[in-house]
């Protein structure tokens, strides 16, 4: 192997492309890194619960907002609609009350008493047997 001597180091000079390309990166990494610290903030647990909770809320608003004036708007056809809802959950219960009262008035025979039970007699005491003898 041959030894050569290495080339000089000389300082590079920096022509005005190459100054105006490395303010033009740091421009640009200086504005991608505020870009990715927003996006960071943006997509955090907290800040989407946030959201999503303030949209729920304002959603929410909203619907009651609606529902309000709806009622305002048709106050007998909103009672109808809650007098329908509330046959319907109370229907089993109901059911059974008209069932009651059609039969009563639909026997021929009057409804019978419960028998009572005849009376229970008093029970007698055993008593042991004497074991003294008599004389």
């Amino acid at each position: 192997m041959v030894w050569r001597p290495a080339l000089e180091a000389r300082p590079v000079r920096d022509t005005p492309e190459i100054v105006a390309a490395r303010a033009e990166a740091d421009r640009r990494r200086t504005r991608m890194i505020a870009s990715a610290e927003q996006l960071q903030e943006r997509l955090s647990p907290k800040r989407l619960t946030k959201d999503a909770w303030e949209g729920a809320k304002d959603k929410g608003a909203d619907l009651a907002e609606n529902a309000v004036d709806a009622v305002r708007s048709r106050p007998i056809a909103a009672g109808g609609t809650v007098a329908a809802i509330a046959l319907f959950l109370a229907r089993e219960p109901l059911m059974e009350l008209a069932g009651n009262i059609a039969s009563k008035f639909t026997s021929k025979k009057p409804a019978k008493k419960p028998e009572k039970a005849p009376p229970k007699t008093p029970r007698r005491r055993r008593t042991k047997p004497s074991t003294e003898t008599v004389q």
